[in-house]
């Protein structure tokens, strides 16, 4: 009989040599990030002035620093009070080191994640830097808060700028002073240093001088083998969008088809994910033919193709396309986001002109009345929109990865942040995410339509006022007269709930206001199969504010698709035989989803 005597694994053992070695390594892939950062200023790809987010950043806290230091006793009390706070921590601190039992002076938020590890806490060292940083953090949003005579926008501006600020000099972002960092860092003798930096020089490199920060692992998503993979058939396309139409499922369908009009801010496969998720295979499954506008990823020879024109050659092209190959002249329509917005003008065009074309309309998370648009406002006033146009006119488009990043500044804790600390200081390498594999496939934008979205939604306000031009045309939404079906999400910074429920009273016909739980993505594609959040509905829409909708609305567990599906049938409930892709008309040019989809910036 053998004796098998079960030990504790030991603890991996620091080996110095490795350690210098590593470093060595990580500090040369430093120098290969440091490279790839300044490799396009030295071959004159860039030009040598400061960004404009930084003159601006400068420029609106230099407007807070003016109303505290404009005063010398003002000046001395915001001092002395920082002072107190950090005498009254080093106080505490000392008594603990003593061995006393002491409170906080200031804890994290209960939802914070990065400041899970326990050795936050039963560390006297990382304490300590935790509320230090916490103190510092708070008396920089107090001095934005109390700061007396900023106008509204300034202020909003100074605490997203305070924010960013402190939340990239947050200790966890820094190996010494982050205990779970520096934990993998002796454990692993460094090798998760040289992971990072090689994974920080290679990202560097990938954004051509600029850090294109991986969400997700690329290696096993791929569109058309792993999202966007529903079948169907690319049927018309033109400059700005290809059309594709998907095949049935079911024998019969509904007479009326859907048109879906995505964003053009990333890409429309967001709403045909993994099959699982993909809000267009469950369509199709549901008897319905689809419709999907494909926008083109443009360069700098469309630069000039205005808002006008991706209404004619994106929704009123498409609707043009649908009626050859079945015959309808009227259609369902759905728009997501900026997607939705053009829909409205759309919509909007076509009441004035009479022509009916649409028997319904769905808007995804979109806005027409940009009054309470939420946290992008912060990047919309006359110095800002004409900085990027400038920024414009040079590259005709606006590149991708600078709308991305001003999303991705919006939650930059979750989106930036945390990727950094995994990535290149953990020198973990992130796990494929079909959600932020998308997320991360940015498009570019042409000058004369961004240009024209910021000046007349953001900066104006001229849809909802009735004072917006489009075609020659003067744009009225109460005359929109087709039944409406506006779904906000509770969680959405880009469209805030209150923003759409505001919006939905400038139309002229029926519209159905239904809030679904989380946020603008997962708000919006959430399969009823996943089981997840719920939506709300409330007949009531008129002169009532988000909080007392909410009061008295109905709450349904999971997806709201189901919800929309019965509501869509309502509207034409008549059926037909299924309708294969493409017609004799239009016969397909390729199969979905296309080659525009596959064109990244």
């Amino acid at each position: 009989m053998t004796d098998v005597t079960t030990q504790a694994p030991t603890a991996p053992k620091f080996n110095a040599e490795a350690f210098a070695m590593n470093i060595a390594k990580a500090m040369e892939s430093g120098g290969q990030a440091l490279a790839a950062y300044l490799k396009p200023a030295a071959n004159g790809e860039v030009q040598d002035k400061p960004p404009n987010e930084l003159t601006e950043l400068v420029k609106t806290l230099s407007s807070v620093a003016e109303y505290w230091l404009s005063d010398p006793d003002r000046a001395n009390d915001i001092q002395t009070k920082i002072g107190k706070a950090y005498l009254d921590l080093w106080g505490s601190s000392v008594r603990r080191l003593a061995g006393q039992e002491t409170a906080s002076v200031i804890s994290p938020a209960p939802r914070d994640k990065r400041f899970a590890d326990p050795e936050w806490k039963s560390n006297q060292f990382y304490d300590f830097v935790l509320q230090l940083y916490l103190l510092t953090t708070q008396w920089a949003n107090d001095l934005v808060r109390d700061a007396e005579g900023l106008d509204p926008h300034t202020r909003k501006k100074a605490a997203f700028y305070v924010q960013q600020i402190t939340n990239a000099i947050a200790p966890t972002n820094f190996v010494l002073t982050n205990p779970e960092v520096l934990r993998e860092t002796v454990t692993s003798n460094g090798d998760n240093l040289v992971r990072g930096m090689k994974m920080l020089a290679e990202d560097i490199e990938a954004g051509h001088g600029t850090l294109r920060i991986r969400q997700s692992d690329p290696s096993n998503l791929q569109v058309g083998v792993n999202m966007a993979t529903t079948p169907g058939k690319v049927i018309y396309q033109n400059d700005l969008m290809q059309l594709i139409q998907y095949s049935p499922t079911t024998e019969s369908v509904l007479r009326t088809p859907l048109l879906i009009v995505p964003p053009w801010i990333n890409k429309f496969y967001i709403l045909d994910l993994k099959p699982e998720k993909s809000f267009v295979k469950w369509c199709v499954d549901q008897g319905i033919t689809v419709f999907v506008i494909s926008w083109v990823n443009p360069d700098k020879s469309l630069g000039a193709k205005t808002w006008e024109d991706y209404m004619k050659e994106g929704p009123l092209a498409a609707m043009d396309a649908i009626e050859r190959v079945t015959g309808e002249m009227k259609v369902h329509t759905m728009g997501y986001c900026v997607g939705g917005t053009l829909l409205a003008t759309t919509l909007a065009w076509l009441a004035e002109k009479r022509r009916v074309r649409v028997t319904s309309a769905t808007f995804l998370a979109a806005q027409v009345d940009f009054t309470h648009a939420g946290d992008l406002l912060v990047f919309v006033d006359e110095d800002q929109i004409s900085a990027i146009e400038r920024d414009m006119r040079a590259s005709g488009v606006l590149e991708g990865a600078k709308m991305a990043m001003a999303f991705n500044m919006l939650r930059s804790n979750d989106l930036i942040w945390s990727y950094v600390v995994s990535n290149y200081l953990k020198g973990k390498a992130p796990s494929s995410f079909d959600l932020l594999h998308w997320n991360s496939d940015a498009t570019r934008m042409p000058a004369a339509n961004h240009s024209y979205y910021l000046r007349n939604c953001y900066l104006e306000n001229r849809l909802s006022s009735g004072s917006m031009v489009l075609d020659n045309t003067l744009l009225d939404l109460s005359k929109v007269k087709v039944p409406i079906y506006n779904l906000a999400t509770r969680e959405d910074h880009i469209a805030p709930a209150d923003s759409v429920l505001y919006g939905s009273q400038f139309f002229g016909g029926p519209v159905k206001y239904v809030l679904s739980g989380s946020g603008h993505i997962a708000g919006v594609v959430n399969p009823p199969s996943s089981g997840k959040y719920q939506y709300w509905t409330n007949d009531n829409i008129k002169d009532v504010t988000l909080a007392d909708w909410i009061k008295n609305a109905q709450e349904h567990k999971g997806s709201w698709w189901p919800d929309w599906r019965q509501w869509l049938e309502t509207i034409d409930p008549e059926q037909v035989t299924a309708r294969e892709a493409g017609a004799a008309a239009l016969p397909p040019i390729e199969d979905a989803p296309g080659s525009y989809v596959r064109v990244r910036a």
